[in-house]
């Protein structure tokens, strides 16, 4: 099942006081970017933050689970706490800093042809 736009638009309104704030659709579902770095995820209409241990930390008592099929656990975040945009943002901006900045791929150099 995937995520509607209303729900990421929901999400990212509550997120702005974290930073940079943007996403990404993927396969029906969308990935969550705070200052550049993949902090979250919302797949099926659910909010599933990165795992930090300042994240962790901030939350309290965490919910981890998959947020879909194959993927690594995530914090399931509830919608009571989605509502709470201050809450939020400060989770985001946590999670953010601890997290690497993602790694740019490298484009495969051009082969040069031989001409005659």
């Amino acid at each position: 099942m995937s995520s509607s736009q209303g729900t990421v638009d929901f999400v990212i309104a509550r997120m702005l006081g974290a930073g940079e704030v943007s996403y990404k659709k993927m396969f029906g579902e969308y990935g969550i970017y705070c200052d550049g770095k993949m902090v979250a995820s919302v797949c099926d209409d659910q909010l599933f933050i990165k795992p930090t241990p300042g994240g962790k930390s901030f939350i309290g008592e965490t919910v981890e689970t998959p947020p879909y099929p194959g993927a690594k656990p995530a914090f399931l975040i509830s919608a009571e706490k989605i509502r709470d945009g201050k809450w939020l943002s400060e989770l985001a901006r946590i999670t953010a800093a601890e997290l690497p900045l993602p790694v740019k791929k490298k484009k495969p150099a051009k082969k040069s042809g031989s001409r005659k």
